[in-house]
């Protein structure tokens, strides 16, 4: 392999190999390193993916003993087998990083194993894995590489809290509860957000007795108010249970279980202090970028003190010319198609393309049961902004396809501008809620209203008629079907 390239990649998760791969699509001689021992990044190895093949593995489970009786379906005593469920999702993630393995190829992106450290502007050494071109001593090796352009795409590690340092058996990220190896009597969750949410259903659906300790006064602080508060009731009827306003002080491991202390988060309140007593302990506060150990105080990189952030103009280049980041190191939510439209971007700017990313209409979703997904602004930052707004808001309740699926939880919640009838905000909960936010995502992109959204057809029946009859009551007041 030659060691001189027109762009070195460092990360291969959604934002790093997607800017690889359009880069050389675009005519760049490509190469991407990447410190794990396969493609992908947190997100297909440790996160999004395994979590997801986890979520639909055990939403399986729950709904054969809870729900099949309903449709005339006995299926007796039904068990569960902790060990094929962990091997399909081993499947899974390995089907789709060698499935980057193979779109490398297939565009002539070059790839390499090991840690990379930028030693100066262009230049990039990288330390061989364990195991990976070790000398005849076994010592590492090391080699450097060349290109005009570095991209910085290494994404975010957890967060971890002073008072909860983690021993990753017992009191654990969000890396090891995606693969325990029997099922917890009790899980505590420490951390409302959706990663620890999504996590605690997985092992709740699967038999633990969950318990989510919050700092804040309510459960997952960027969704809307409305939305988050049924999310928290509908866990809440699934078996979860809450402890919000309440500050994790300390955690001990006392032979197989772990001692939990708390107080209450607000001062003066005399409430008495609180213990929690669990077979694990997940510690999900959060993520931060990991842009250390990769040589950027050396050649002088400016890093976000506070945040860990690193600033970046609109081509995404960093104040040291050459070097760019995308992702979870920048600006931004933390979201892994975020991150890809970036490098798209990216890419095709670096090669004289026009590239944009659209930063106010990218989705969120939160893989609960039912789900939630939303895009654009929720009601309290449109109560905050002045404007003049008008909701449509319609249950499940109302459609016909919902019913036939024995789903029919949530609801469409549209906000829009009052005076021009645009779209603000779109917010669902309800069965397969990811998919149906795509429409919103591309009626919003062309700065579309409420009746474009309304009279568009919408087969029946399904689901997203729901997203239909919402944009009619936000349009005239009224809805069709509610």
């Amino acid at each position: 392999m030659t060691n001189h390239f027109d762009l070195i990649v460092i990360g291969a998760g959604p934002g790093g190999y997607v800017a690889a791969i359009r880069a050389a699509q675009l005519g760049k001689k490509v190469l991407c390193i990447e410190k794990r021992a396969s493609l992908g990044g947190t997100c297909l190895n440790v996160g999004c993916i395994p979590s997801k093949a986890l979520l639909d593995s055990s939403e399986l489970y729950h709904d054969v003993k809870t729900k099949s009786s309903r449709h005339g379906i006995l299926v007796g005593d039904v068990q569960l087998d902790l060990t094929a469920l962990m091997k399909r999702k081993t499947q899974v993630v390995k089907g789709l990083t060698d499935g980057i393995s193979y779109l490398f190829k297939k565009n002539g992106v070059s790839s390499v194993f090991g840690s990379a450290m930028i030693t100066a502007p262009g230049k990039v050494t990288v330390t061989a894995n364990k195991g990976a071109n070790e000398g005849a001593a076994g010592e590492k090796s090391v080699n450097e590489y060349q290109a005009p352009a570095i991209l910085l795409a290494t994404g975010s590690e957890v967060a971890t809290l002073p008072t909860l340092p983690l021993d990753h058996q017992f009191i654990v990220s969000s890396n090891e509860a995606i693969s325990f190896p029997e099922v917890p009597k009790k899980l505590i969750v420490i951390g409302a957000g959706y990663i620890g949410l999504e996590l605690g259903s997985v092992w709740n659906r699967l038999g633990s007795q969950v318990q989510v300790i919050e700092f804040l006064p309510r459960i997952l602080p960027l969704t809307d108010l409305e939305i988050a508060g049924m999310v928290q009731k509908s866990l809440t009827k699934q078996g979860f249970e809450f402890h919000l306003g309440t500050k994790v002080v300390s955690a001990k491991v006392i032979g197989n279980q772990v001692e939990v202390k708390a107080e209450s988060a607000e001062q003066g309140s005399g409430k008495a202090a609180l213990t929690f007593w669990g077979d694990r302990v997940l510690v999900a506060v959060g993520r931060r970028p990991n842009s250390a150990n990769l040589g950027l105080e050396t050649i002088g990189v400016t890093i976000d003190a506070k945040s860990g952030k690193i600033p970046v103009n609109s081509k995404f280049e960093t104040n040291v010319p050459g070097i760019y980041a995308l992702g979870d190191l920048i600006a931004g939510p933390m979201l892994a198609h975020k991150a890809s439209e970036e490098g798209i971007a990216f890419a095709e700017m670096l090669c004289g393309h026009a590239g944009h990313v659209s930063y106010d209409t990218i989705p969120s979703v939160i893989y609960l049961w039912p789900e939630v997904a939303s895009v654009g602004l929720n009601e309290e930052e449109v109560k905050k902004s002045g404007v003049s707004y008008k909701i449509g808001k319609v249950p499940f309740s109302a459609s016909g396809r919902a019913r036939c699926m024995d789903e029919s939880e949530g609801v469409v919640k549209i906000i829009t501008n009052s005076a021009t009838d645009r779209i603000l905000g779109v917010h669902i909960f309800g069965p397969r809620a990811s998919d149906m936010i795509a429409e919103a995502v591309t009626i919003m992109e062309y700065h579309g209203c409420a009746e474009d959204l309304a009279r568009l057809t919408h087969a029946h029946p399904s689901l997203s008629e729901s997203v239909g009859d919402a944009a009619w009551m936000a349009y005239t007041g009224k809805a069709i079907h509610f």
